[in-house]
């Protein structure tokens, strides 16, 4: 196993951001890597940072402006090869659906409740490292 997972969280809000490196803290979960944070406030950083590569996850915001996450995994999902994993944060349970139409592989509900989004985020790194293994 890799000794870090890059995680990329997206949103305007820098609280939003806050809320995501507090939930996961070191690491989501025993069994994955330590974390490291790349944080984005507009999705012309994310697309920057993802053509970088080496994005473990990405943490979308659903409820940034201008463009929410959803837009934006949707985005990145049609244009960045080998897009990783998504993990959208959206604003009421029943936007699940549009989660869905975004493609995003997990999504949890605002604000971030820590056992839920922890869990939701080491699947994602377990499932990421399984496909590079």
């Amino acid at each position: 196993m890799q000794p870090t997972a890059t995680v990329l969280v997206y949103s305007d809000d820098s609280n939003t951001r806050e809320q995501v490196r507090l939930a996961t803290g070191r690491r989501p979960a025993p069994d994955v890597p330590v974390v490291e944070f790349v944080e984005c406030a507009t999705p012309a950083a994310v697309i920057k940072e993802l053509d970088r590569g080496g994005i473990d996850v990405c943490v979308l915001d659903g409820e940034a402006v201008p463009m929410g996450g959803m837009g934006v995994c949707r985005q990145i999902k049609d244009e960045i090869f080998d897009c990783p994993p998504v993990l959208l944060l959206i604003g009421r349970p029943q936007d699940a659906w549009l989660a869905t139409w975004s493609r995003a592989e997990a999504a949890v509900t605002l604000p971030v409740e820590p056992v839920e989004f922890a869990s939701a985020l080491a699947s994602l790194l377990r499932s990421r490292a399984a496909l590079n293994a």
